[in-house]
């Protein structure tokens, strides 16, 4: 027997808040949380822009004997796991039981540049000595996994850019299972880290100006960073404690492309699309809207069109399409949790997303792409596609309750 999975709570820290209340007015607004990097010596960085957390000060949140242990990304993490546990209003008998899959891309970065600052520019001899524990990629997991007390399956899954949405995956089909009745899942990256940004200054695939997704003055991703998770429930765990629900998670689908590390393929993402709708048995002409992994890049954009249209061949031209990155950024591991919580709000409150920073559209981007400006409309089925370097896919259908 397969249980259907329902999405009960969500939390978030973003660019664009410290949680999903002010995520989502400002996505609602078209607001944007990229600025003028911060925290950096002048000149050291040709990387001019980033969605950095703005307004945060981690001694406000944890305590000075939790600190030493938590990375930055690790800090996010349990923010909005511990804001999506209190929104779903789970108890005391069904926490413990619960699952927590927590997806990152780059893990403890914080960390190692730390450690290597400590040894190769201040030259000391000794490494401190919470290193591997705090740095560690399963290090946010862990630590959900103590502060919340769940003693159920915790794992990582890093999958670059598709880490949250194949987390939230794998989650569900545990749920499905009937493994857990309950799941904590999502992804968390905190990306700002010197070594890291010099190291997509050479990648050659970020904005000097702007995200501007679609657009055919589009010149590159922004690097965000944050953490988005959420509560998934079987329906009749959900139903029995008369939890809220905000929508259904209707099907996952998941592919590679086995072609190139950085090239995408419109036919690997079709074909996640394709798995997505097959699993929760939708026609594509269902699909109301989808939340595009819409990085801004010449690459991706062009390529997630011709997917779209590989999959809904006659109805693309009907669906609304949006990317929120132009708002929070490209927050790399998380950024799948952020845009699975804009889909879920979407559906439960009728408001499309806009793409923002919209100009004119670009060679082979000819959709709708919900410009400049939130829309108010029913949507009953929704997509959240994620799509990574390395051609790692993952796609979830939403549907209304």
């Amino acid at each position: 027997m397969s249980h259907r999975v329902v999405i009960t709570g969500l939390g978030s820290i973003s660019a664009l808040g410290l949680n999903t209340g002010d995520f989502w007015q400002a996505i609602k607004n078209g607001q944007s949380g990229i600025d003028a990097i911060q925290g950096f010596e002048p000149g050291t960085l040709k990387m001019q822009l980033g969605a950095q957390v703005k307004g945060y000060d981690p001694s406000a949140w944890f305590s000075h004997k939790d600190l030493p242990l938590l990375d930055r990304y690790s800090q996010f993490a349990l923010m909005a796991a511990k804001e999506a546990v209190n929104d779903a209003s789970l108890d005391d008998q069904s926490l413990p039981l619960a699952a927590a899959v927590i997806g990152t891309g780059c893990g403890g970065k914080e960390t190692d540049e730390m450690t290597y600052d400590h040894l190769y520019k201040q030259q000391k001899s000794r490494a401190h000595p919470f290193t591997i524990p705090r740095g560690m990629p399963s290090a946010a997991a862990s630590q959900v996994s103590m502060q919340l007390g769940i003693t159920g399956p915790v794992f990582t899954v890093s999958s670059a850019c598709s880490s949250a949405n194949h987390a939230i995956a794998q989650a569900a089909l545990m749920i499905r299972a009937g493994i857990v009745d309950v799941a904590i899942a999502g992804g968390t990256d905190a990306p700002f880290t010197f070594g890291l940004l010099k190291s997509w200054e050479a990648l050659r695939v970020v904005s000097s100006d702007n995200c501007r997704p679609f657009s055919e003055d589009r010149s590159g991703l922004v690097l965000g960073e944050g953490a988005g998770m959420v509560v998934l429930e079987s329906e009749q765990h959900a139903i029995d404690r008369s939890a809220r629900i905000y929508a259904v998670l209707a099907g996952s689908g998941m592919s590679s492309d086995a072609g190139h590390i950085t090239d995408p393929s419109a036919q690997g993402a079709a074909r996640a699309m394709h798995a997505a709708l097959n699993d929760a048995q939708i026609d594509p002409h269902d699909i109301d809207y989808v939340n595009a992994h819409g990085t801004g890049t010449q690459a991706n954009d062009r390529t997630e069109t011709e997917a779209l249209h590989l999959v809904f061949r006659s109805h693309a031209t009907e669906l609304m399409v949006s990317s929120t990155k132009s708002m929070h950024g490209h927050a790399l591991g998380a950024s799948g949790g952020l845009e699975f919580i804009a889909t879920v709000l979407a559906i439960k409150e009728g408001v499309v997303p806009p793409t923002i920073n919209f100009t004119a559209p670009g060679e082979g981007c000819d959709l709708d792409y919900v410009a400049n400006s939130a829309r108010e409309k029913t949507i009953n089925k929704a997509l959240s596609n994620s799509f990574a370097f390395g051609g790692l896919n993952s796609v979830q259908v939403i549907s209304r309750f």
